[in-house]
């Protein structure tokens, strides 16, 4: 998981709550812009993500195990992605670890969810998700649904959640499903 400098790390601390306990190693890699706006939007800062990772990476160590194309991994997610990270993404721009496991994601056509969360979108990133999308990645906007009738934040976070451990195949009941006839 690449946690980078948009708003929403509340997005990435439910995933990574949500991947306790189901056998999934997580390794996490958290941007210098994240560390950035860790404290704005975490109590804890970083540490709570941290924490709750099985692994934790400098995003400037390109010799990490998720840098190459041999180390097994399920896939990534890139949560909450900025508009940056997915210009990187986009170009197969490698420059830090985040931008690196990614292309080695794609290059290894494994799953990788972006989750993007800045808005509104300029013509560039438009641009980019598309071209992120053709080099096979996921694009997975922060936009949640109202149809389970949300009460909290963290409802509304669960939504988003529940989908990207969907496109990873990973079971889940973090957010109330669809039901036939609606709600």
């Amino acid at each position: 998981m690449g946690v980078t400098g948009a708003s929403g790390l509340i997005y990435a601390l439910d995933l990574l709550t949500a991947l306790r306990g189901t056998g999934v190693e997580t390794h996490l890699i958290v941007s210098a812009g994240a560390k950035q706006v860790a404290p704005t939007e975490l109590a804890g800062g970083t540490r709570e993500l941290e924490a709750l990772a099985d692994r934790v990476h400098k995003d400037t160590d390109l010799g990490a195990g998720i840098a190459s194309g041999s180390y097994p991994t399920r896939g990534m997610v890139i949560v909450p992605c900025s508009a940056g990270t997915l210009a990187k993404v986009a170009a197969g721009f490698g420059d830090s670890l985040v931008a690196r496991a990614a292309h080695v994601t794609l290059k290894e056509r494994r799953p990788l969810l972006l989750v993007v969360r800045e808005s509104p979108y300029s013509r560039p990133m438009i641009q980019n998700m598309l071209a992120a999308t053709d080099a096979g990645a996921v694009v997975l906007p922060a936009s949640p649904g109202f149809y389970q009738r949300p009460e909290t934040i963290l409802d509304l976070v669960g939504g988003i959640t529940a989908r990207v451990l969907d496109h990873l195949d990973i079971a889940n009941d973090r957010s109330p499903r669809w039901k036939d006839g609606g709600g």
